[in-house]
């Protein structure tokens, strides 16, 4: 009897402790503010909130590393997918993210290996993999995601900073999966 307590105790706890980071997962988040000047960051980061057409409202980190920089489109938002090895979630954002991409001239969608890359991961901040952060050709980081990408949330993210060329209409799953042929 002690080890059935033992045990659905421990399941609890499990349970309650994982229950914030799945509620993340998936979360499109602006840049941080902490690189620009203080008077810039007057209201904290949202959920996700439209860009501001000012200058002022980019946020650059310091210099992206050379694997990032040479990986940005001109002319376009660059999708930048940072995956490992072993990590399973990738491959699912992998799939959500080519369909976006497809779906319009001014997305490109690539993807870099972190497993033997760290000094990549430290310089952008990353702590988990898959996480996504959404580049334009500046290289200013215009959002981010942590976890698997939902499909509609990130269409409607990404749509402002892509607005000269609407995207292709793609079938949309409220859950943020893939269609089956993918």
């Amino acid at each position: 009897m002690t080890g059935f307590v033992v045990l659905a105790g421990t399941f609890t706890v499990g349970v309650l402790a994982s229950a914030p980071l799945s509620l993340r997962n998936g979360r499109i988040r602006r840049p941080t503010m902490s690189s620009a000047p203080p008077s810039e960051s007057s209201a904290p980061p949202s959920e996700f909130s439209e860009p501001s057409a000012t200058p002022a409202a980019k946020h650059r980190h310091p210099p992206l590393p050379a694997a990032i920089a040479d990986l940005l489109a001109s002319g376009a938002v660059t999708l930048v997918q940072l995956s490992s090895t072993f990590c399973a979630p990738c491959r699912h954002a992998r799939a959500v993210l080519s369909t976006i991409a497809a779906g319009s001239e001014r997305l490109k969608h690539v993807e870099l290996d972190l497993t033997e890359r760290p000094e990549v991961a430290e310089a952008l901040r990353v702590l988990r993999t898959p996480t996504t952060i959404a580049f334009d050709a500046d290289g200013t980081e215009l959002l981010r995601v942590s976890g698997v990408p939902k499909l509609a949330a990130l269409r409607k993210a990404l749509e402002p900073h892509v607005a000269s060329h609407r995207m292709n209409t793609l079938p949309h799953d409220v859950s943020g999966s893939v269609p089956s042929g993918s």
